[in-house]
């Protein structure tokens, strides 16, 4: 008889209003809600929506959450400096920081983290949608954690966004190219 792994992972996604955190925090969240996964979704807002700070919290978990607050995250989703400067000193020991290198120009200074620093939105100018950044970042921590397949969040993108094609395959292109790089 197989043994089912156990399933908890959790993650702060943090940014500036506007950068698509909490898009992809939500999908993410969603995606695994369709494994039937428990799931938390939080977002937080700072007082300005766009260009504000903005971050999510996603908690997935095979057993029942008992609180969606975390205050040691496992990993960091970063695509500003204020969001790194408020968030890495939370990041647990041994936890994965995924930075956008693009925009996050302050030195990381933990030693006791993994670092994988992804230029976002250098990637997403390329491939013709800078919006397309977050998509990115996620595509990294998918690659990284593996908790979630890539078909599950073409599935979940098309749930999300319904009869808006054009923004799906520029996503998943994104999405894909986010995984690579973080796999090359």
């Amino acid at each position: 008889m197989e043994q089912k792994r156990h399933v908890y992972t959790n993650v702060i996604m943090a940014g500036f209003g506007g950068q698509g955190l909490m898009f992809i925090g939500k999908l993410l969240a969603y995606c695994a809600m369709k494994h039937e996964l428990n799931v938390t979704w939080i977002p937080s807002y700072g007082p300005e929506m766009r260009g504000g700070t903005a971050n999510c919290t996603v908690v997935i978990s095979d057993e029942p959450i008992g609180s969606p607050v975390i205050s040691v995250p496992e990993a960091l989703i970063i695509m500003n400096n204020p969001s790194l400067e408020a968030f890495e000193p939370k990041l647990k020991d041994q936890g994965l920081l995924l930075v956008d290198s693009t925009l996050v120009t302050r030195e990381i200074r933990r030693k006791d983290v993994e670092v994988v620093a992804v230029p976002a939105d250098d990637i997403a100018m390329e491939i013709g949608e800078k919006r397309a950044a977050n998509m990115v970042m996620l595509g990294a921590y998918v690659a990284r954690t593996r908790i979630i397949s890539e078909n599950d969040i073409a599935d979940g993108f098309k749930a999300l966004f319904g009869g808006k094609a054009q923004f799906l395959d520029v996503n998943i292109k994104a999405f894909e190219r986010g995984m690579n790089y973080t796999q090359s």
